[in-house]
């Protein structure tokens, strides 16, 4: 099944999908985190969306919608559910369509946002100590590593993750508001320690960006459904190096 639609997930939540609909729908969700946040999303808006396509759907010429509606080859015919109203909004109400979709954006930009700054705060507790003690036997990282693909579905190992001059330390899984996130950790001779961070994400591939948290420089991309972060007290510009880096190796 693709990537349900914010239509198909009204419907969800609606109770107005057929069983094995549901059945699939319930399977997604469970595997996937960042889905699951999307439907709370729009099970918990408390904007007023039925106030608002009543004042639509009486503005608008339903008789030529539904006339469309019903012309088109389709097994089944939409009431006057809330899908219906979705669709009626689309079909003839743009500057709606509009909002609400600014409106989504907005919230996935402060997701993307939030991620980072909860990886910023807990990479500003690091010091080159926190790091020095752990095991480096490549059998513990493999370990590691396997955890994390198993959970993001990532293709990584030892010999991708090799950086000049710094030395791999450790993979570990995180969580922020019920979303996975990787990190894998390096000490760094002269700069101490860095981080390269993954999440899932369904906003779509984005180009390298630069931004600063506590002091640290962050380097950050998007790739089909892996949001990535690159953070350390490294020159900018040398961070971006590695993330062309790692995109080059970890093909994203």
């Amino acid at each position: 099944m693709n990537a349900p639609s914010d239509e198909q997930l009204v419907a969800y939540l609606d109770d107005e999908l057929d069983r094995e609909q549901r059945s699939q729908l319930d399977s997604l969700i469970a595997d996937d985190p960042l889905l699951s946040l999307r439907v709370q999303w729009l099970s918990r808006s408390n904007l007023p969306f039925k106030a608002a396509y009543d004042e639509l759907a009486q503005q608008a010429p339903l008789d030529r919608l539904q006339a469309r509606l019903d012309a088109a080859p389709s097994p089944q015919k939409p009431g006057f559910s809330r899908r219906w109203f979705i669709g009626a909004a689309a079909a003839g109400v743009a500057l709606a369509g509009v909002a609400a979709d600014r409106l989504f954006l907005a919230w996935q930009t402060q997701q993307s946002h939030n991620w980072r700054e909860r990886v910023g705060d807990y990479m500003a507790l690091y010091v080159p100590q926190t790091l020095e003690h752990l095991p480096t036997d490549e059998a513990s990282q493999l370990a590691q590593l396997r955890t994390v693909d198993a959970r993001l579905g990532v293709n990584l190992s030892p010999a991708k993750l090799k950086l000049p001059g710094a030395q791999f330390k450790r993979a570990q899984l995180l969580e922020y508001d019920g979303v996975p996130i990787a990190q894998m950790t390096w000490l760094d001779a002269t700069h101490g320690p860095l981080a390269l961070c993954v999440t899932r994400t369904n906003s779509g591939s984005q180009p390298l960006a630069h931004e600063r948290r506590h002091g640290m420089n962050v380097v950050y991309w998007t790739e089909r459904e892996h949001a990535w972060m690159l953070i350390g007290h490294h020159p900018a510009s040398e961070l971006e190096d590695m993330a062309k880096m790692f995109k080059t190796r970890l093909n994203v």
